[in-house]
Formats: C-alpha cells, structure tokens, sequence
C-alpha cells in the first residue's frame, strides 16, 4: 500500500511500515516527535491503508500503547500524588494526536458500527479506553485541558465503535457479545497485583471507575478477574483505599450475588494469624465483608435485597464464632429491625434473621446478657404479629417462625440465668392470644427441663 510521507519520507511504504514509524515517534516523545507523529496521521489514507494490510490491528495496538505509555501518570516513588510539571500538558499533546488517529479510522469503510466493525482497531480500543479514564477525571496529574480532550477521544472511542455509552463498551451490545472489559481487565492485571497497585496512582481509580460501569447480568462472568482486587483494596491501612475497596466489594455483592463464593475464598485469602492472647486479634477479610452487609442492611428498604442479605448472614456469624463480638452491637440493630418487617408471604428474611440470633447467642453468649431486653422485647413483639397475622402467608411459614422464635427465647434464658422464664410469668398472666401462650409456655418447659437437667 503506498503513502506519501508529509515530510518528504519515501513512498512505497505499507500501513505496518507507516506504524513502524508512528512507533518509533511515539516512543521518543518529544515534542517534535509528537508533531511529526501527528503530521504522518493526517496524511495517511487510512481508508485504503486499513483494507490493505492484515498486520494492521496488532501495529496499530503497538503505536497507541506507546502513545498512552507517554502519558502515564507518574509513579508514586517519582511523586505521583503530587502535580508532575508537565504531565498534564503532555497527555493533552498526546490526547490531540490520538483524536487525530481515531479520525482517520472514523473514516475507514464499515465505520461506525457495532463492536468490532472496524477491526483494526479492536486490539488498541482498551488502551485508548485506558487512557481517557485516566485523565477524563479531576486528579493531581490532569489539567482542563487534558480532561477535556480525553473526553473527545472517549467520544470519539464510542461512535466509532458504535458503542451507546461506556457500559455497552465494555459489556457488549447483549450478554453473549463480549464486549471489551476482559481485554481492560486484561491490561490491568499486572498493575493489580499486591507488589504493584500502588505504584501507579490511577490504577485503583480506573478500576473502581470501570467496575462500576458493568452491572448484572455481565459481571458475573467476570468475578474472578474483580473479586481479587477489590478485596486488595479494602484490606489497605489507608482509610481512602478501605473506603474505595468497600464500595467496589458492594457493587459485586450487588450484581453478582457471591456472597456465597466469598465464605468459600476466605481460607484461603486469611493469612495465618500470628496471634499473641495479650494484643487484640487482628481482622480479616470476614471481618470486612460482615462490617460492609452490615452497613448496607440496615438501610435498605427494598425486600429483595433484605432477602439477598439475610439469607447468607447466619453464614458469616457461623464463620466467625466467638469473633462475632466485634460486630455485635451493629449485628443487634440489623436483627431488631428486621424481625419488625413483615417479609411477604414466605418470610424469608426474618426466618434467616432468626436463624442468625440463635447463632448469633450461641457463640457470642457472654455478652448477651445485658442485651437480653432487646432481644426480648423484639422476639415477644414478633410473636404477636405472627400470632394476629391476617395476611395470605401460609400457616406453615407461621408455625416456622413462631417455632424458631421459641428458640430463640430458650437459648435467651439459658445464657441469662432463667431471667427470661421469670420475666414471662407476668406476660402468662395477662396474654389471651393462644398462640401466644403456646409459645411463652413451651419456653418455660424447655427451659424448666434443661435446668432440672443441669442441676
């Protein structure tokens, strides 16, 4: 394929020739080897040069890399969370030559369409993607000028691929069309590494930046490439980084559901703890993960995601045990709130929320009894709602809650002393509701036998 060098090069060059070139220009990075670059694009016809040369795509990923290499923030050794004189004015430069770049290929035959349309430039679409995220956002190595034109390119990224927004980019059109967040993925992989992720400043951005974008049902096809480094992330000491790997942790466990996967990961991600009885015991990633289910399940109000939540608790109290205490006074105001909800006509929520305080006193019963009112109160209130219920729930889901609650009261009196059954001789007395009564009495027989037992 011929070309015409604007600078007097020969001609009779082939597109790779050409890029070969571009290569070369972008890997030195001055000024006028950017000019020079920028001058080469424009006079390409990169129609004709883009139906002719099949080594294009893998050179054409070759030229952008080395472009966007040019315009890496710097390393946090080099000062890379302090403004690099120079850097921001650097990626705008490189910015307006790989606008000029994705303008030729805007005007190749087939282009814009679908993803993968243009060929050519599938390999190098996760580096521009890359680059635009890195400075399309106010940090300490962007300028005005530098978010500004890495907006365009992400634009101009977009329709030439025939991409609506920045999710179908990286999802796909449907779910069974892979879009390009495996190959962004791909490229973050060696930055994303327990040695490596704090090297460069953006990498932790441009990954919750993009995790974000990708929602259910195309996470989940994905899990083993995000789980990872979100859980390095949370682990981090620095406040900003927990708080950065707490959100990524809550998108998964919102799209992707693996809470499950998690209990099954935590053998292997909790180091052996060298532990000395006299210095507190040091938190795992449990730890991390019940804090954040926590802190999203006392808020939440819609019943799917109650359900989602209280059905895999009992889980992480099981897996705790005895260190459950650290999360006991959050764990109380979760439980008391949701034994208040009616939970629809299967009550899942609150059956699972039942099954976690009877692990919950099980294994955390030395602090349970200057709770022993709350709990109480909350179980008697429910009783009484169960009992008065009107609703369509089936008598059978009743009977599981009234029994799981009844439970609940014996292991209560059991860790309190018997102050339970003494407390309930006055509510015997002024109950008239059966069901009620039922369950108050077989509380006192149960725990009138163990204790008989016991002594």
């Amino acid at each position: 394929m011929e070309l015409e060098s604007p600078r007097g090069a020969p001609a009779g060059q082939t597109l790779s020739g050409l890029l070969q070139r571009l290569t070369d220009q972008a890997a030195l990075g001055s000024d006028p080897a950017l000019q020079e670059l920028d001058a080469l694009i424009a006079s390409a016809d990169w129609p004709a040069l883009l139906q002719g040369d099949p080594g294009a795509p893998q050179e054409l990923a070759r030229v952008v890399r080395a472009l966007c290499g040019q315009a890496a923030p710097p390393k946090e050794e080099d000062g890379g969370s302090a403004p690099a004189p120079g850097r921001a004015e650097r990626a705008a430069r490189v910015g307006a030559v790989l606008l000029r770049l994705l303008e030729g290929i805007e005007a190749a035959p087939g282009s814009p369409g679908p993803p993968g349309a243009v060929p050519a430039l599938r390999p190098a679409a996760p580096h521009l993607y890359l680059f635009c995220v890195t400075h399309c956002q106010e940090r300490p190595w962007t300028s005005s000028a530098s978010r500004k034109v890495a907006a365009e390119v992400l634009a101009l990224l977009l329709r030439v691929t025939g991409c609506g927004s920045v999710a179908e980019f990286l999802r796909g059109e449907t779910e069974d069309q892979a879009g390009s967040f495996a190959a962004v993925m791909g490229l973050l992989k060696p930055e994303l590494t327990k040695e490596s992720w704090k090297n460069n400043p953006a990498t932790k951005h441009i990954f919750s930046w993009t995790l974000h974008q990708v929602t259910r049902p195309w996470l989940s096809h994905h899990l083993e490439r995000i789980l990872p480094p979100s859980l390095l992330i949370s682990d981090d000491y620095q406040t900003e980084n927990k708080i950065l790997g707490v959100h990524c942790l809550h998108h998964i466990v919102l799209n992707v559901a693996v809470l499950e996967c998690l209990l099954d990961l935590f053998p292997v991600l909790e180091r052996p703890l060298q532990w000395k009885a006299a210095e507190p015991r040091p938190t795992g990633p449990c730890d991390d993960v019940l804090q954040l289910i926590l802190t999203y399940m006392e808020p939440e109000y819609r019943l799917l995601l109650r359900r989602t939540y209280a059905r895999n608790l009992p889980a992480f109290v099981q897996r705790l045990g005895i260190l459950t205490v650290r999360h006991l006074r959050r764990l109380e105001q979760v439980i008391i709130g949701y034994l208040e909800v009616y939970d629809g006509p299967e009550e899942e929520a609150r059956l699972r929320i039942l099954e976690t305080l009877k692990l919950t006193i099980q294994h955390c019963w030395p602090r349970i009894p200057c709770r022993l009112e709350v709990f109480l109160k909350a179980l008697l209130k429910m009783v009484c709602d169960v009992a008065r219920d009107q609703s369509l729930t089936p008598e059978p889901v009743k009977t599981a809650l009234l029994q799981e609650a009844t439970d609940c009261l014996i292991l209560l009196d059991h860790c309190s002393s018997g102050q339970v059954t003494s407390l309930l001789l006055k509510a015997v007395q002024s109950c008239e509701d059966a069901k009620v009564l039922d369950c108050i009495r077989k509380v006192q027989q149960l725990s009138g036998r163990t204790n008989e037992a016991g002594t």
